[in-house]
């Protein structure tokens, strides 16, 4: 059984549309032939008023039916004009036909009246002349209303039936038999004014169909232009991108490879010609494999690698991969390999991107073997001897003179100084390379901001500092190291304190910014910060280029550390300038919230 056919809402107001416009038409076809038939029905009506005059008994009925059938035509006529000058006419066509027939009734029973009252007072002859001209009135109308069927049918009605009544009632064989007649020329009469509306509505319908076939293919001409101009910038700017996908790969710092599905080598750049030593048409004209720029050894690992991608179809990025140059030099490059897929899931190619980081390698190796001798080569005898300088100078081995005493604090602070970067040093190190382990745990920030208060105010003593807290009591905890806060607590301080003029202080406060966040501010008296130097202020190794800074001394990785230690523990930290000179450095942390 053959589903049914659904036709959608569109559709249906396409037909309900294409209906309208059909009867538009038809009543268009009627009112356009009104003013042939009104000009018809006043000529006719003049001549058999001129005809039935003669009789003196009906003269006035004539004139009194002549008067009728000038105003009935001047009403039509008026419709006529109402309708030429409507605004309404092609979307409210049904309003004007019924209104039509109503004007088309008027006129047949203007000649049905004129039948029923002339027909039974006048002679044989004038008899025949009246019959004739209701018989051509009632065929006329066949071409004048045939355009809407029931329009002719009402019109022929109303010239038929009141001489049908006539022709029953007068009482003359032949007119009776006449009458039986008369129904069959009234029913002859409506069907081919019924065929004719079929043909004409076919034609009406046609002629929409056409329209609308002509709109739409127009719309689609349009449609079809717009979308060739759009095709054609498409083309425009995929040409252009392509170009400058060449430039760039061609132009790229890396090595660039097109690949197909087998492996073998369609394209390389000049960087990859560069770091492997074979110019591009040996291996693109040979259709050398990818395997020849793999180590024999690894060959395994890279089938292994390279069926994985020809599964899954996913880009695969990091792969360290062992590479021999064509002069036997092997080298170590990190690899992107990228599938272009197609939508039916075919790989047009694939493109390889490598870099190479041989030196990146040799040069963490280095820094490895230079970290491990400062941890165990330097720092360990340097702590042994700021122990004993420490001893000297506490008098342990006995009273030093002036000129002594002075040597072995210079060499005790020097020496503190050394092993201060050495920290620093190591502690970048750690955070740097992932292997720096913090132990979060919640911690009250009053006794943090008191405890580092505590220990550095011997060290602001040095510079002549005075270091004050402000809001405590808040009750406030976070989930931190207490170890590595105290550690930035004791940087921020101990910048601030040196940096800051005799007799000053360095406020350290602390303040909730919003219930899930605190903020602890240190803020000084110094000089400031320098433009210059605001934006690598958290940088390593970074110090302000002024003699006060020389003279004040410092690693240049204390705040870099500082940075890094907020960030770990999903803190934020900046500086600001301070109101009546002097700088705010400040930090933010996550309020801890127990449960």
């Amino acid at each position: 059984m053959a589903a049914p056919a659904l036709t959608s809402p569109t559709d249906n107001q396409r037909d309900r549309s294409d209906r309208v416009r059909v009867l538009a038409d038809q009543v268009e076809i009627l009112y356009g032939q009104a003013p042939l038939g009104i000009a018809v029905t006043l000529v006719i009506g003049a001549v058999l008023a001129f005809e039935l005059y003669s009789s003196a008994k009906i003269g006035e009925l004539v004139v009194f039916w002549g008067m009728l059938t000038v105003f009935v035509c001047g009403a039509r006529l008026g419709l006529v004009f109402a309708y030429k000058h409507a605004q309404n006419r092609d979307t409210a066509p049904d309003i004007w036909l019924r209104r039509f027939a109503i004007g088309a009734l008027g006129s047949g029973v203007t000649w049905g009246f004129a039948g029923a009252v002339f027909f039974p007072g006048h002679t044989d002859e004038q008899q025949v002349f009246l019959a004739f001209v209701l018989a051509g009135m009632s065929a006329g109308g066949l071409p004048l209303f045939a355009a809407v069927w029931w329009v002719y049918a009402l019109y022929a009605a109303g010239v038929m039936f009141p001489f049908e009544v006539v022709l029953i009632t007068f009482g003359s064989r032949l007119f009776t038999e006449l009458s039986f007649m008369m129904p069959l020329f009234f029913a002859l009469n409506v069907a081919v004014a019924y065929r004719m509306n079929q043909v004409f509505v076919s034609g009406y319908r046609l002629r929409v169909s056409y329209g609308r076939l002509t709109e739409d293919y127009t719309e689609l001409n349009q449609r079809l232009e717009r979308q060739l101009i759009e095709l054609e910038e498409v083309r425009r700017q995929v040409e252009a991108s392509g170009r400058k996908l060449e430039l760039f790969a061609e132009r790229s710092p890396i090595a660039v490879l097109e690949l197909d599905a087998e492996g073998r080598i369609k394209d390389v750049n000049r960087e990859a010609e560069n770091l492997f030593g074979y110019p591009a048409a040996e291996l693109v004209e040979t259709g050398a494999s990818i395997k020849l720029l793999v180590l024999p050894a690894n060959h395994a690992e890279f089938d292994e690698k390279w069926r994985e991608l020809l599964s899954t179809r996913e880009s695969m990025a990091g792969l360290r991969i062992s590479n021999p140059r064509r002069d036997g030099i092997e080298l170590v490059c990190e690899w992107t390999v990228t599938p272009l897929v197609n939508p039916d899931g075919s790989i047009i190619s694939i493109i390889a991107q490598g870099r190479d980081i041989t030196q990146q390698l040799e040069a963490d190796r280095l820094k490895q073997e230079f970290t491990s001798t400062l941890s165990h080569e330097l720092r360990t005898p340097l702590t042994s001897i700021i122990g004993s300088l420490q001893l000297v100078n506490a008098g342990v081995v006995g009273d030093l003179n002036k000129d002594q005493a002075e040597l072995t604090e210079v060499a005790e602070r020097n020496g503190q100084r050394l092993l201060d970067l050495i920290n620093d040093i190591l502690d970048i190190e750690k955070i740097d390379s992932g292997k720096l382990t913090l132990y979060s745990e919640p911690m009250s920030l009053d006794a943090l901001v008191s405890e580092s208060v505590k220990l550095n105010q011997g060290f602001a003593d040095r510079y002549n500092v005075k270091l004050t807290a402000t809001g405590l009591g808040s009750g406030i905890t976070v989930n931190a190291d207490h170890k590595r806060l105290l550690q930035v607590m004791t940087n921020l301080i101990s910048n601030s304190a040196k940096f800051s003029p005799a007799g000053s202080s360095v406020e350290i406060g602390l303040r909730e910014a919003n219930p899930r966040v605190v903020v602890i501010t240190v803020s000084d008296r110094g000089s400031g910060i320098p433009e210059a130097f605001r934006n690598r202020i958290f940088g390593r190794f970074a110090q302000a280029d002024s003699a006060d800074t020389r003279a004040k001394g410092g690693t240049g990785l204390g705040l870099a550390i500082c940075k890094r230690l907020i960030e770990l523990m999903d803190g934020t930290i900046g500086f600001s300038d301070r109101e009546g000179g002097g700088t705010t450095f400040w930090f933010e942390l996550p309020i801890h919230t127990p449960g």
